[in-house]
């Protein structure tokens, strides 16, 4: 296990690089009243894009929403604008994927949700993440 860490990692990432974006803010998501029960939803984001807060590079991503809507659904408009935001945004994958899927499960209250992002390589690695909700072994969100 690691000792306590200071401001900054080994690696000089900080406790401000790894909350970027976690409260910036974005364009509301719209919901509609919806009319039956049952059923999945998948959105499939293909032009996810959004910045890495500590080098300032462009991360991109093909995001995937799927969900089984309670009393809401998400409108698709507010959903596109709500994603283009992320586009100059410093926020690292995972906290990207967490967090739209905290935002829709706040806007919509699905029965469950899953946020899928598959990020593009870079330096020779790609990055799949993936959140759920309910949260495993969790209620609720962050902490």
């Amino acid at each position: 296990m690691l000792g306590s860490m200071s401001k900054a990692s080994a690696h000089g990432y900080s406790e401000e690089h790894a909350r970027a974006g976690l409260k910036a803010p974005l364009p509301a998501l719209e919901t509609w009243p919806n009319q039956y029960h049952g059923y999945e939803i998948r959105i499939e984001v293909p032009e996810y894009t959004s910045v890495c807060p500590k080098t300032g590079l462009p991360d991109f991503a093909t995001l995937t929403i799927t969900y089984m809507p309670g009393r809401e659904c998400v409108e698709l408009k507010s959903l596109k604008e709500y994603l283009l935001a992320y586009r100059n945004l410093g926020i690292f994958y995972e906290n990207a994927v967490n967090r739209v899927l905290e935002d829709l499960v706040r806007s919509c209250r699905p029965v469950w949700a899953r946020v899928e992002g598959e990020f593009r390589p870079r330096g020779g690695l790609s990055s799949r993440i993936t959140a759920v909700w309910p949260r495993p072994g969790r209620r609720g969100g962050r902490d």
